[in-house]
């Protein structure tokens, strides 16, 4: 894994901050943001939907299933309302463990993300494509109780992963380790609104030697095997859970129609 930046190369983690309006980002991850924008008009609201829907999740675990603890894989660079704002916010003695493969965004993450004095907020430097690298690292048992509930959160990551990476089989390593009554929550982004569009964007990201494999709702619906799907099941983003929404984080987009993404929760019998 590197531990430098590498500016001259694309990152999604640094052209997602630049779709949210952030600041660490460089002039290749602008570039790359910019040009799946032309193909995309609405990204960087669909970006803010993805991270609003992130913080409803985090709220419905909590207030309807219980789940205090979290575990946010693939976290990104530190922005507004992070899972560790959301949960601690609603009860501050919520646990949250981040996890991401680029030791520099976990390196933003430890400066700039503490949580509550009542509660647990930790970080681990592994990668997904190797889920017991996760489950086995010291500092997730010595934040999260492996026997009581968890949320696993695979928010805007998985579509990094081709089908011969086995992303079923890595949810279900996961899913493993966590007891009766956890959930999983992910969202992915689609070509179903607009193939054309979202064939070009994942192309240009494909050039720029990121991954970008695009699923339909069914595709993405698969993704939660071995939970249940909970109402209203997999849908856009803006139709997960709106009553749980807080008072936008962004300035308006005027962008209104659909995000090109699904999300969903899925709880764990």
């Amino acid at each position: 894994m590197p531990s430098t930046i590498d500016s001259s190369r694309s990152h999604p983690a640094r052209f997602y901050d630049y779709w949210l309006g952030g600041r660490d980002n460089y002039l290749p991850d602008r570039r790359l943001g910019d040009e799946i924008a032309s193909y995309i008009p609405g990204i960087r609201a669909m970006a803010r939907a993805n991270r609003a829907f992130l913080g409803r999740a985090v709220r419905y675990a909590i207030t309807e299933l219980g789940i205090t603890q979290f575990l946010d894989i693939g976290t990104g660079l530190p922005t507004a309302r992070n899972v560790h704002q959301v949960a601690q916010d609603v009860d501050p003695e919520a646990r949250v463990v981040y996890v991401d493969n680029d030791p520099i965004v976990l390196a933003h993450a430890r400066a700039l993300m503490s949580g509550t004095p009542q509660g647990r907020t930790a970080f681990i430097l592994a990668d997904l494509r190797d889920p017991d690298s996760i489950l086995t690292d010291p500092t997730l048992a010595e934040t999260i109780d492996l026997d009581r509930p968890v949320a696993i959160m695979l928010v805007a990551v998985l579509m990094y992963f081709r089908d011969a990476d086995n992303p079923h089989g890595i949810i279900a390593r996961l899913l493993d380790a966590v007891p009766s009554g956890s959930c999983l929550v992910i969202t992915y982004p689609t070509a179903d609104v607009d193939p054309k569009g979202a064939d070009l964007a994942a192309a240009a990201c494909e050039r720029a030697g990121i991954t970008m494999a695009l699923r339909t709702r069914a595709e993405t619906e698969s993704l939660f095997a071995g939970t249940d799907l909970i109402a209203p099941g997999v849908v856009h983003l803006d139709d997960g859970h709106p009553e749980l929404a807080e008072a936008p984080l962004f300035e308006p987009d005027p962008y209104s129609g659909p995000a090109w993404a699904y999300a969903g929760m899925g709880r764990k019998p």
